[in-house]
C-alpha cells in the first residue's frame, strides 16, 4: 500500500478522489485450467486495448449514513458495491471509522454488454477513486479481491497490459505468461448485430477432464507464442479458444468469420466469450499487410459485420498515453498535483484504412457507446 497525506490532515476521506480503468477487446484464451495445486480453475487471458475506459470521481460525505452512498449513472450497481467495499477497506487501513456516505460519478466510453470489460472497468475505477479520496494507492491484489466481491467475476484490468492467465472468479493470477503478447494488428468488429449480452443470463460452463487437457494444451501453446513472439501461434490459440467457446454460447457468425480470416490472410480470430466484440488478427510483419487489412474490411462489410476499430498489440505497457495520475488519481504519483482535467479519450488507431471504394476501415461500427456524463453533480 502506498499512502499519501493529501489535504485534510490525516489523509482520511475528506476530498474528491479520482480513478481510471481501461477496458479490453475480449479474450485470447478462456476456459478451465489447473492451478498450482492441480485444481481445476476457471481462467482467462484478455486482449488489451488502448483508448476506451472509465473515469470515476468519488466525493465523500462525512457523517452520513450508508444509505446516502449514491452512484451516477444510477444503474451502475456493481460500481456502487465496489465503492462501499473500498470505503470499508481504506478506512480500516487508515484506522478510521468508515465515511459511509458519498457520491460516485462515472464517465467513459466503453461499450456496454459487448464483452469488453465495461463492468470491471467501472468497478476498478470506483475502487481507485475511493482509495484516492483516502490518500491511498491499493495494491492490485487488493483491488482484485474487492472487484470479485463486487461483481462475482472480474477481468484483470487492475494488473496492466501484461499477458496473464487470471482466475476471474477468485481474483488471482494463475500464471504470468510474459511481458507482452506477440505483435499483432487487430481489425475489430461486432457480431450479433452489435447487441449487448446479459452476462448473468449465460449458462454456467461445464468442463470435464478432456476440456482441462485441451485448455492446458492451449495454455502451453500461448506460453510458447509469448516467449517466441509468434503471432501465428497466437492466432491459432485464440481461434481454437473461440471455437471451443461455441459449445457454451454459439456465435452464428463464427464460421463466416473463420472463413473470412482464411481468405484475407489473417493468422486467426478472437471473440469475446461473454459478448459480441470480435477481431481478426494479422501479422504486422506481413509484406502486404495493408492489402490484407483492406480486403478484411471489405469482406466484413460485404457480409454485414460492422467494423469498429483497427489497433495494434504486443507492446509492453498497453495503457498507452494514460499517465499514472490518470490511472490512480493524484495520491498515487507520490506528490500532490493540482486537479487535472478529464482523462483523454483518444483512441489508438493505425492510420486510416480505406477499401477499394475509398471508405474508411475503422470507426464505423454500431457498438452502443456509453454516455459521456458530467463529472460533478
Amino acid at each position: 500500500m502506498t499512502a499519501y497525506g493529501g489535504t485534510g490532515g490525516g489523509g482520511g476521506a475528506g476530498r474528491i478522489g479520482v480513478g481510471f480503468a481501461a477496458c479490453h477487446h475480449g479474450e485470447i484464451l478462456q476456459g478451465v485450467f489447473l492451478d498450482e495445486n492441480d485444481r481445476p480453475c476457471a481462467g482467462l487471458v484478455t486482449l488489451p486495448m488502448q483508448g476506451p475506459g472509465t473515469r470515476a470521481e468519488f466525493t465523500p460525505r462525512p457523517g452520513t449514513s450508508p444509505g446516502q452512498l449514491t452512484v451516477f449513472p444510477a444503474d451502475r450497481a456493481k460500481a456502487l458495491r465496489a465503492a462501499a467495499l473500498a470505503i470499508e477497506e481504506c478506512a480500516a487501513l487508515r484506522g478510521q471509522a468508515p465515511c459511509r456516505g458519498g457520491e460516485l460519478t462515472l464517465s467513459g466510453d466503453v461499450p456496454l454488454g459487448l464483452g469488453m470489460g465495461s463492468s470491471s472497468s467501472d468497478v476498478i475505477a470506483a475502487i481507485r477513486a475511493v482509495a484516492d479520496a483516502y490518500g491511498l494507492r491499493l495494491p492490485p491484489a487488493t483491488i482484485a479481491r474487492l472487484a470479485v466481491r463486487a461483481e462475482r467475476a472480474s477481468d484483470p484490468l487492475m494488473l496492466g497490459g501484461r499477458p496473464l492467465l487470471f482466475a476471474q472468479r477468485e481474483g488471482r493470477v494463475l500464471e504470468v505468461l510474459g511481458d507482452a503478447l506477440p505483435p499483432a494488428v487487430v481489425v475489430g468488429c461486432t457480431l450479433g448485430g452489435g447487441s449487448p449480452v446479459d452476462t448473468l443470463s449465460l449458462p454456467a460452463p461445464r468442463h470435464d477432464h478432456e476440456d482441462v487437457r485441451a485448455y492446458e494444451r492451449l495454455r502451453s501453446l500461448l506460453r510458447r507464442a509469448v516467449a517466441d513472439a509468434d503471432t501465428a501461434l497466437l492466432g491459432h490459440v485464440s481461434t481454437e479458444s473461440a471455437r471451443r467457446a461455441q459449445r457454451v454460447r454459439e456465435q452464428r457468425e463464427f464460421g463466416l468469420l473463420d472463413r473470412i480470416a482464411g481468405r484475407v490472410g489473417a493468422v486467426g480470430l478472437q471473440i469475446a466469450h461473454s459478448g459480441n466484440v470480435a477481431g481478426l488478427l494479422f501479422d504486422p510483419a506481413a509484406p502486404d499487410l495493408g492489402h490484407r487489412l483492406r480486403r478484411c474490411v471489405r469482406a466484413l462489410r460485404t457480409c454485414g459485420i460492422p467494423v469498429t476499430r483497427t489497433f495494434a498489440t504486443g507492446t509492453t505497457g498497453t495503457t498507452g498515453t494514460i499517465s499514472e495520475e490518470h490511472l490512480h488519481g493524484r495520491a498515487h504519483v507520490r506528490r500532490d498535483r493540482p486537479t487535472r482535467s478529464d482523462t483523454p479519450r483518444r483512441r489508438a488507431h493505425l492510420p486510416a484504412l480505406r477499401d477499394d471504394e475509398g471508405r474508411l476501415g475503422h470507426g464505423g461500427g454500431t457498438a452502443p457507446a456509453r454516455h459521456r456524463h458530467r463529472t460533478t453533480r
